[in-house]
């Protein structure tokens, strides 16, 4: 079943011509439940982390491919932050309207000032899908990674790439 705020996403996909593959599965938190689900879900399955600096006045959103580690002190010198951290679970809500386990790009949708930026693995771009979760953790949908860039381009938030 489609809830709201996955139909929402899937209403702007559709007015920004962003095709997807879905892949509906029982709620997933972290990436090793994920793997465990019996499903061929075809191109880069992404993890997403949602951190915040020291301050706490800039927060990031890094999208990284789900095997790799995120080593947050070589992150915070490639982007010139302050020492990173995770966010808590109600800084998620407050910024992108998420819950833990459903944490993905699509959230920018409710940043209403465009303020979280978007941390992109190098090794994510290309031509292939990426996978995220559609602002639940009980569905994945896949979309071409330039179409991915389209639509953190048309919400208007910055984005860097980063080495991981």
């Amino acid at each position: 079943m489609i809830d709201e705020k996955e139909q929402r996403l899937y209403d702007i996909l559709e007015s920004l011509k962003i095709e997807y593959v879905r892949y509906e599965h029982k709620a997933v938190y972290t990436v090793e439940e994920a793997d465990k689900l019996k499903i061929n879900i075809k191109g880069k399955l992404c993890k997403n982390l949602f951190l915040k600096n020291s301050k706490g006045d800039t927060h990031y959103l890094f999208v990284l491919e789900e095997t790799k580690r995120a080593d947050l002190k070589l992150l915070s010198k490639q982007i010139g932050s302050s020492r990173l951290s995770f966010a808590s679970e109600e800084r998620l809500a407050k910024y992108l309207d998420l819950k833990k386990g459903a944490v993905t790009p699509f959230g920018i949708i409710n940043d209403k000032e465009s303020s979280v930026i978007i941390l992109i693995d190098k090794d994510l771009v290309g031509d292939h899908l990426v996978n995220f979760h559609p602002n639940v953790n009980t569905a994945t949908i896949g979309v071409l990674y330039e179409d991915f860039e389209k639509f953190i381009k048309w919400h208007g938030n910055k984005f860097i790439y980063v080495e991981t």
